[in-house]
């Protein structure tokens, strides 16, 4: 994230104002009548972006939906709501003071629990309702990242447990450590920042899409993979989603709000770069922001395309789209502080991290219907290391200020020091939530309340546990299922009444 407001300074009015008492007078009004404007725009800027990015949320349930058996449709669909749903109480109770709760230390946030004082002038309007809300958009994100890894076979009460707790707990004190003021590891601290530099992962490369990937890792290594998924010899069996087309919605949608995920991280459009202002500023860095998440995801959607292609020999949508996703989850760290050209990097770099990772997944047994992990987790660590090795001197002055020699991208002439901090968070990140996420899953596992038996899950859950399938279907893939168009016994009406459309008449 980047830093807050800039505002009008009367000190620096008064003299082009003659001087006198009058001119201060003026400037002082003329400052505050700037500074309204300013929070209105910035703000107005700040809620369209959050309702960008919880219109992710949709794009998800369709990918979610379209990556499952059709069973399991209306489970999964229920997952993504109740993840906005049970995030939306929990982050307003406690999650949104364990983030940004400031003042406070460096490892949790201690004010603002249910929004109390909230806004309040002491930030400067820094976290008015706006922020909460953009900010609860991204906690939930998090947790529909982990949903898709335990899809097809999870129970529903323990999707309200660790959606509660991921969002409420496990994810902000994350978000504290990056993003607040006080963070340990922020890049936005005011002093002693680490390593000189402090992390810089602008969107949340690390923060939302490690979070929820690492979640997802253990919540599949603990329930094991989907019946079918492997065969007796432990070689992979393809359990294909029902719906391509819902994949390529759901995409589309994702890219569509990924607009208002990292450009809009920025917080702020209204503030110049340089005294005096002029054409170029933050609208400047929020444009390049939008490219670089563009080159990032079209390079990651291209290279799966045809890297597949030499492997497998055909051209599949839907490892574009999962490509496609990977480049944005890249680029999400660096989105800001990079040039264009360094995102086709990003970009071509996610989509070979991800073809390993799934085929790690493969040797190892590992099943995770959305490739969540491998995804969000894999490719927003390459995102991370990216960073530390293309960030700019231009563009870190420019969204994270500090001083003259601060660190920056180790192949762009900065040193490594950014680059180590960029590790620390990978590491750090990945044992915060293994130390949290595995003994919630291990738990649910032992309590019984994590996996549904195996009749449930061979039936689909959503004529087990929802009360009936979302649609009619047939599921090729299911040796349960035989398919109405072969078979040949003969259907005979319901009723003895002639029908006129036929020429024989009925059998008595």
């Amino acid at each position: 994230m980047s830093s807050p407001y800039s505002v009008c300074n009367p000190t620096e009015l008064v003299p082009l104002l003659g001087g006198s008492a009058n001119a201060t007078a003026a400037a002082n009004y003329l400052c505050n009548g700037f500074a309204t404007v300013t929070y209105a725009v910035d703000n107005s800027y700040l809620l369209f972006s959050a309702y960008l990015v919880f219109a992710m949320q949709l794009g998800f349930a369709m990918l979610c939906a379209g990556s499952v058996r059709a069973k399991n449709t209306m489970n999964i669909m229920l997952t993504n709501v109740l993840d906005a749903a049970a995030g939306g109480l929990s982050y307003y109770l406690f999650g949104f003071a364990f983030a940004f709760g400031a003042p406070s230390n460096g490892f949790i946030g201690r004010q603002f629990f249910a929004l109390k004082d909230v806004p309040s002038a002491s930030n400067d309007g820094t976290f008015d309702y706006s922020f909460y809300l953009y900010q609860w958009a991204f906690a939930i994100a998090a947790a529909g990242i982990t949903s898709g890894s335990i899809a097809e076979r999870t129970q529903f009460v323990a999707y309200l447990i660790y959606s509660s707790f991921l969002t409420g707990f496990v994810y902000p004190i994350v978000a504290h450590w990056f993003w607040s003021v006080d963070g340990w590891a922020s890049a936005t601290r005011a002093d002693n920042l680490l390593f000189g530099s402090g992390v810089i992962d602008f969107a949340g490369s690390g923060v939302v899409h490690m979070v929820g990937g690492v979640a997802g890792l253990w919540g599949a290594l603990i329930e094991g993979p989907r019946i079918g998924r492997f065969d007796q010899a432990g070689r992979p069996v393809v359990l294909r989603g029902h719906s391509a087309s819902l994949v390529v919605l759901g995409s589309f949608l994702l890219w569509f709000g990924w607009y208002g995920f990292n450009p809009g991280s920025f917080l702020t459009i209204t503030k110049a770069y340089g005294a005096e202002g002029g054409y170029y500023g933050q609208w400047s860095g929020v444009g390049r922001t939008a490219v670089t998440t563009t080159l990032s995801g079209s390079t990651a959607a291209l290279t799966t395309l045809f890297t597949k292609r030499l492997l497998v020999g055909n051209w599949s949508v839907l490892d574009v789209c999962n490509g496609l996703l990977g480049g944005f989850a890249a680029i999400t760290s660096g989105c800001s502080v990079v040039d264009p050209w360094a995102a086709i990097i990003c970009g071509f770099g996610a989509s070979l991290v991800l073809i390993g990772f799934n085929k790690l997944a493969e040797k190892v047994g590992y099943d995770d219907p959305l490739e969540a992990a491998q995804l969000h987790g894999g490719c927003g660590a390459w995102g991370l290391i990216f960073t530390g090795l293309f960030a700019t001197k231009k563009h870190v002055r420019e969204v994270y200020g500090g001083s003259l020699d601060r660190p920056y991208g180790l192949f762009m002439g900065g040193g490594g020091k950014l680059l180590a901090a960029q590790i620390i968070e990978i590491l750090v990140i990945f044992g915060w939530v293994t130390c949290l996420m595995a003994p919630l899953f291990y738990g649910l596992m032992v309590s019984k309340l994590l996996r549904v038996s195996p009749e449930d899950e061979m039936a689909g859950m959503d004529l087990t546990r929802h009360g009936g399938f979302a649609y009619a279907y047939y599921d090729e893939d299911d040796p349960l299922q035989k398919p109405a168009v072969l078979s040949t016994k003969r259907v005979e009406p319901a009723s003895h009444t002639p029908s006129p459309y036929i020429n024989s008449s009925p059998s008595v």
